[in-house]
């Protein structure tokens, strides 16, 4: 069974890091793209940060040279590096499995609804305050 599992939301304030992580059964890791996005309420989810089947990476504009993703393969595990973090960054982040054959500007700018909720991790919060 397919399953992604984030975890390292929390609370920081204004300036403050956070690190989540994403462990992947290896079925759905290896060889796919993989992917962070986040969602608020009342908005649609969107495209954070990606690295593609070919290891190129992507990022949001909002947040080019702040985060930095990347993954250990031997630990079928996606991080995403949060530095320097905003209120506007506040959000539900979901790791997500685009799929294979994708180079990461194509896994960041996939449409949520085209994606398979089994390649969704359940999300973890990130909130940061003023």
């Amino acid at each position: 069974q397919v399953q992604l599992v984030e975890s390292g939301g929390g609370s920081v304030q204004t300036g403050g890091s956070l690190r989540l992580s994403c462990v992947a059964s290896g079925y759905i890791y290896s060889g796919s793209s993989m992917a962070w996005f986040r969602q608020t309420p009342g908005k649609e989810r969107e495209g954070v940060s990606a690295i593609g089947s070919d290891g190129s990476t992507a990022y949001a504009d909002s947040v080019k040279d702040r985060f930095t993703i990347s993954q250990d393969n031997a630990k079928s595990t996606l991080y995403l590096h949060m530095n320097n973090l905003k209120p506007e960054d506040t959000a539900m982040y979901y790791c997500v499995a685009p799929g294979p054959r994708m180079t990461a500007i194509q896994a960041l700018h996939a449409m949520p609804t085209a994606i398979p909720v089994a390649r969704w991790g359940q999300g973890t919060q990130v909130t940061v305050s003023s």
